[in-house]
């Protein structure tokens, strides 16, 4: 695939807040760099970069130019010497219409009903995956199974993941309500209740699907048995759908996500606050019924995504920290102190490793409920590893909490996982340095990077333009679904198109924007939700 050339010359192709800090970042030249008014064609800025400095993950040496005195709303972009930048804006509000994107993202992933014109623009197609599904270790029983969103590049359905994303939203929406006024708009649009909330509620009718009515436990994930090819369209993927076995990580997080749904439901809708809390409680029931749970495998005749996780404790943890929250019920408490002393990740925010959840959701209740002792030992812990994530910010030529070895399959939800802590630790420690880089790791996404690329299909001046996304690749639309995050940069070059391209690069530059990159140019439901928590933080 032919791609344009890289720039040296680096910025948020969307633009910076008229008063944070913006900066260039230029791979391989220094010296006098000029703003340039794209308008007008005039300089309005000049100034010096620093030296250059080596930068491992990039795999040559880079520097950086300051113009935050720059505060005059316009277009512009950056020149040194004969080099150019991509344009950008500064705005009292830049970052709104990709937060708007970000988040229709996921109407555009919904599964199970008709996206039409007036909503989806060119996207639209015909409801897909409407059949009931089978229930795999009891082939007699037949389950609707119709409803929420497509995980990734293909059309599985997968209950940790899903309530990673359900999580990553509400969450924004808590901290954050401000950046969700606007309607996006959506079919159930009203004026009165978020649309972020309507989304959410369309993915959470989907997993009261995945509770086992039998015993309370979650199903792990709705399939086929193997994915269909990349051309097809979801409407047009007929195969048979199963609902694989019920595992411990799935059944902690549907405890975990539906307590918290619960607390931030109430205001709007009480009876389906009061059906979420019941999911919660008989999914906590199970868990307690079944201390000793072995971790999910794909059976042998599955081949879609396992997301295979043998360590439950913090599926478990987050579910009694939710379930404490909203209720206060001592019960929980107690649970939540006892697996708090157990050894595992508890500042992690991925799929596999979710006990930053159930910490956030301790740190972040009136404090008057928690343990004074437990509550300062979570709270230094969580700045403790926000300084760590500081410290390789402040090494990194690019600004972003990502050493060489952390560029792996996924690496944007990384970034993105990480600027949520950052933020986290600035909303409960007032720092304003935690604020300033978890800027940083936006600018990265929207093309501040060293392939000075859009990891966000829509938006920014050089987007990815072909992810690995069947509804992008089987549509007849030239350009993708908008508003996507990619995976990013892949050291382990964990697909054949990769191994192809990429040998010899730099851990940053391991990406190239084919729709044959499953394991760097793949999308995700919870790549794109912890960027909308991150970008809703610096929206109006």
């Amino acid at each position: 695939m032919t791609q344009a050339k890289q720039r040296c010359l680096t910025v948020d192709q969307i633009g910076y807040p008229l008063n944070a800090k913006k900066s260039v970042i230029s791979a391989g030249k220094s010296g006098t760099f000029e703003v340039i008014h794209s308008v007008t064609g005039k300089p309005v800025f000049q100034g010096e970069t620093g030296p250059l400095q080596p930068d491992e993950a990039a795999g040559t040496a880079v520097c950086s130019g300051d113009f935050s005195a720059l505060a005059e709303p316009g277009s512009y972009y950056v020149s040194l010497g004969d080099e150019i930048s991509a344009p950008f804006v500064i705005a009292d509000n830049p970052y709104k219409e990709l937060h708007q994107g970000l988040l229709k993202a996921f109407y555009l992933f919904r599964c199970g009903c008709d996206l039409s014109e007036e909503y989806a623009g060119p996207w639209s197609h015909a409801a897909c995956h409407l059949a009931d599904g089978t229930v795999y270790d009891d082939s007699e029983v037949k389950l609707n199974s119709t409803g929420g969103w497509h995980d990734a590049g293909d059309y599985g359905q997968y209950t940790g993941p899903g309530a990673k994303a359900v999580a990553d939203l509400l969450l924004a929406f808590e901290l954050n309500p401000q950046a969700f006024r606007s309607p996006l708009p959506i079919p159930e649009t009203d004026g009165i209740t978020p649309d972020v909330l309507h989304e959410c509620r369309y993915e959470l009718e989907w997993l009261f699907k995945m509770q086992d009515d039998r015993t309370g436990g979650a199903f792990h994930k709705l399939t086929t048995k193997q994915f269909p090819a990349l051309n097809v369209m979801p409407e047009d993927d007929l195969a048979d759908l199963y609902f694989l076995p019920v595992s411990a990580t799935a059944t902690g997080c549907l405890a975990g996500v539906m307590a918290m749904a619960s607390r931030v439901y109430r205001p709007f809708d009480e009876v389906f606050a009061d059906r979420c809390l019941e999911a919660a409680k008989r999914a906590w029931q199970w868990l307690l019924d079944h201390p000793e749970v072995p971790g999910f495998k794909n059976p042998q005749d599955i081949g879609t995504g396992e997301y295979g996780d043998e360590q439950d404790l913090d599926e478990r943890y987050w579910a009694a920290a939710e379930l404490f929250r909203t209720t206060g019920d001592e019960t929980y408490h107690t649970h939540f102190k006892a697996l708090a002393a157990q050894q595992f990740p508890k500042y992690e925010l991925g799929w596999a490793d979710m006990g930053g959840y159930g910490t956030f959701a301790y740190l972040l209740q009136d404090s008057a409920k928690g343990d004074n002792a437990l509550l300062n030992w979570l709270k230094d812990g969580l700045l403790e590893e926000a300084d760590k994530l500081a410290a390789i910010c402040t090494a990194d030529g690019y600004g972003i909490s990502l050493t060489s070895a952390d560029y792996i399959w996924g690496s944007n939800m990384v970034v993105m996982n990480r600027a949520m802590l950052l933020l986290i630790a600035y909303h409960l420690s007032g720092n304003d340095k935690y604020e300033a880089m978890a800027l940083d790791h936006i600018h990265y996404l929207m093309g501040r990077n060293p392939l000075d690329i859009s990891y966000v299909t829509g938006y920014g001046d050089r987007p990815v333009m072909h992810p690995h996304h069947r509804p992008s690749v089987g549509d007849s639309v030239a350009d993708p679904v908008p508003g996507l995050v990619a995976g990013g940069p892949n050291r382990g070059l964990n697909d054949d198109c990769m191994m192809e391209h990429l040998q010899g690069k730099a851990p940053a530059e391991c990406f190239i924007d084919d729709e044959l990159s499953y394991a760097g140019n793949e999308v995700t439901i919870y790549w794109n939700s912890p960027a909308v928590f991150v970008v809703s933080h610096f929206v109006k």
